[in-house]
């Protein structure tokens, strides 16, 4: 008899599996392209759909990348943010929470061009506000941080709070766009314990300039 040949069965994945797959695809091709440049299609074939199928789990490109941006600040919220709730002394919550960003971005570099990408659009769709808001929180976390730091006297008690968190996030834009310059971006790994630590001797000067 001639052999049976069993055709491999097609493994089935769910709405959800196919959005998340969808998500991912586009934060990897960000990674090395400009994610306003990214097409449908493209999207599509990293993913082994149709841009047919790709529609039915995301009927338009604003919806997708909406999806991505709320994609985005869950991973802010659960692998960032989370970590100060391991910290009673907030000098040590902030330094865990810049190194566990800097590690994020790392691990997924297309992210911060997927959020400068949503940030430099007109208008003021979904996707932007999103950005927007997770950048606000995030700020809104940094100070919360930092006036905790100076009632603790971990920090200096006199600080700029405003001004501080605009330069603690500006030193994590600095170390992702100077890795982006080198082409090595897992460096910044190496490099940002002691960015860090001159952030945060700034800090304590504060009170010690007040002193003299």
């Amino acid at each position: 008899m001639p052999e049976t040949i069993e055709c491999p069965k097609r493994v089935y994945q769910s709405t959800e599996q196919r959005q998340s797959a969808t998500i991912e695809a586009v934060v990897q091709l960000s990674a090395d392209q400009n994610p306003s440049t990214l097409t449908t299609a493209s999207i599509a074939e990293r993913i082994g759909l149709s841009q047919g199928a790709l529609f039915k789990h995301f009927p338009t490109k604003g919806r997708l990348w909406e999806s991505v941006a709320r994609w985005v600040s869950d991973q802010l919220s659960q692998r960032v943010f989370s970590v100060t709730e391991q910290y009673e002394q907030a000098d040590k919550a902030l330094e865990a929470m810049f190194m566990a960003h800097v590690s994020f971005i790392v691990q997924n570099p297309g992210v911060p061009r997927l959020m400068l990408g949503e940030l430099q659009k007109p208008g003021n769709g979904p996707a932007k506000q999103i950005v927007r808001n997770t950048l606000a929180n995030y700020r809104h976390r940094v100070v919360t941080l930092l006036k905790r730091g100076a009632e603790q006297g971990c920090l200096g008690r006199d600080i700029d709070t405003e001004a501080a968190a605009v330069l603690y996030l500006g030193a994590i834009q600095g170390l992702v766009v100077q890795g982006m310059v080198s082409g090595e971006l897992h460096a910044i790994e190496h490099m940002a314990p002691r960015i860090y630590r001159l952030f945060s001797d700034s800090l304590l000067e504060t009170t010690h300039d007040k002193e003299k």
